[in-house]
């Protein structure tokens, strides 16, 4: 220390006392840039590594991107079996359509109405006359399904559906009766029933202003072909969603057709994943629709006199090749194999054929089965005593590929009929499931410059992915085109009015 003597004050050390001051000072001075060096280079360090992060991020972001340039969104297919649970059970449609209002039933008289078609035209037939039913406060015999068509299919309702859950299920909405009350089945063996078609595509105010008086005048009436015979759009809310609830919720399986489901299921699950291949290149479709490409002379004579033979199937002169070009047509065994692979299904993937007979057989399949050599049926995965019981019943047989493809990873058809229609739209249901939706008439084009080899292998892949990485049944609106209901999107298809677990806000398209 400094000590001070004397009486003036002054430090007798008074030069070392300053020397120790100013080491003091400069210790001080040291010391507060040793710590603002310190900060700054924890500063600099927590900058570095927000930045890198913040490029790693960027990073991962742009591989992401890049992937779903070069192929579609398939992520079922990629994951190991491993990370796949074992799912037995179906569907337990656990999300709830809102239902309109219970009401005081009031009966404006009896409802008999007749299905027509294969087993999905006359599903989204059920669902509409219910509907109509309800609105008309008339009471609805359970629906008589088609046995006449080209399937000749003897099973009644109660041998596909559940027909006491479908009646208690709807109980609160309409009035659904077995059959006529006694009193009122004289007029129908008398040939005094009213039988009408209505009008395809129409809106309520058609049958409360033509229907209805009928009924109320009448007591009975039959309503004879029944299938688009309610509009996509421009209905009320409340209608939209009983439609749903009766797909949904009141249409149920037998118990045999569920069960058969729930084991094709439980034997695909235990190999992993699988794809469903809906591939309509069927007889009666063929036929029906006049496309004949890849098929031989003597095929296209078979098909040509079929079609002439069945009198509801209206055109009868048809240009297969502009059909095919227009997208008209299903794809053949073959445009389908190069379809999958152009892909990048793997060729290992269990892939499950829901469908008949396949037209050619054998020589058809020929290419497909080599392509994707785990190729399965449902006659190659039951046994003949499985399927005993819905043998030779193409509506119990439709129903199991129903099931199947409701399960699947990925469900493709090569066709829009009713079955991949009203399964694109049951998938949505149970949120979103992947449905790879062909845009038919870009495929056909795609393949014919590559079979004469003005296109590679490789451009063909990426034009495939490319088109097709928004088809995957993702949310969406329908295509609504006024006039033109035949050609709009199809409500069954996608009735987002009734879809509660959408994922991602609707877009349209």
């Amino acid at each position: 220390m400094c000590r001070v003597k004397g009486n003036d004050g002054k430090c007798d050390h008074r030069e070392d006392c300053e020397m120790g001051f100013m080491f003091s000072s400069e210790v001080m001075v040291e010391k507060s840039k040793s710590r603002v060096v310190f900060r700054r280079r924890i500063i600099k360090l927590w900058l570095i590594r927000v930045m890198s992060f913040t490029l790693l991020c960027a990073c991962v972001g742009q591989i992401l991107t890049l992937g779903t340039v070069w192929r579609p969104r398939l992520p079922t297919v990629w994951r190991s079996h491993s990370e796949l649970p074992l799912r037995i059970e179906l569907p337990s449609h656990l999300t709830k359509v809102a239902s309109p209002p219970k009401r005081v039933y009031k009966n404006n008289g009896f409802l008999m109405v007749s299905c027509n078609g294969g087993l999905n035209q006359m599903r989204a037939a059920i669902c509409d006359m219910v509907t109509i039913a309800r609105y008309l406060n008339a009471t609805l015999i359970v629906p008589q399904l088609d046995k006449t068509s080209f399937w000749a299919d003897s099973s009644d309702f109660h041998d596909i559906f559940d027909v006491d859950h479908f009646i208690t299920s709807l109980k609160d909405e309409v009035q659904i009766l077995k059959e006529l009350p006694p009193g009122l089945k004289g007029r129908v063996k008398n040939g005094k029933l009213k039988s009408l078609q209505p009008v395809s595509w129409s809106n309520m105010s058609y049958y409360y202003k033509e229907i209805l008086p009928l009924l109320k005048k009448k007591k009975v009436i039959h309503l004879s072909r029944t299938d688009a015979r309610l509009a996509n759009n421009g209905l009320p809310l409340e209608i939209q969603k009983l439609r749903c609830e009766v797909n949904f919720k009141a249409l149920r399986f037998t118990s045999q057709i569920e069960e058969l489901g729930r084991k094709v299921v439980r034997i695909l699950r235990e190999k992993g994943p699988f794809l469903v291949l809906h591939l309509r290149y069927e007889m009666d479709m063929l036929a029906f629709s006049g496309c004949t490409h890849g098929c031989n002379s003597m095929e296209v004579e078979e098909l040509t006199k079929l079609r002439y033979d069945y009198p509801w199937w209206k055109d009868k002169v048809i240009n297969s090749k502009m059909k095919r070009l227009s997208g008209l047509c299903p794809l053949t065994p073959e445009e389908t194999t190069l379809v999958l692979k152009a892909l990048g299904i793997d060729r290992n993937v269990q892939i499950y054929i829901a469908a008949g007979n396949i037209y050619g057989g054998k020589r058809r399949m020929q290419s497909l089965v080599e392509a994707f050599p785990n190729l399965v049926t449902k006659d190659t995965l039951l046994e003949p005593s499985d399927l005993s019981f819905i043998k030779n019943h193409s509506s119990q047989m439709a129903a199991l590929d129903y099931l199947v493809s409701l399960e699947s990873d990925i469900f493709v058809p090569t066709y829009d009929g009713n079955m991949a229609k009203v399964v694109e739209g049951h998938r949505r249901f149970l949120g979103h499931k992947d449905t790879i939706l062909l845009d038919r008439k870009l495929l056909v084009s795609l393949i014919d410059r590559y079979n004469n080899r003005s296109l590679s292998w490789d451009d063909l892949s990426l034009d495939v992915k490319r088109s097709h990485e928004h088809q995957m049944g993702s949310p969406t609106k329908r295509v609504i085109i006024p006039d033109k209901p035949k050609e709009e999107d199809y409500f069954y298809a996608n009735p987002y009015e009734c879809l509660e677990l959408l994922d991602e806000p609707l877009r349209s398209t």
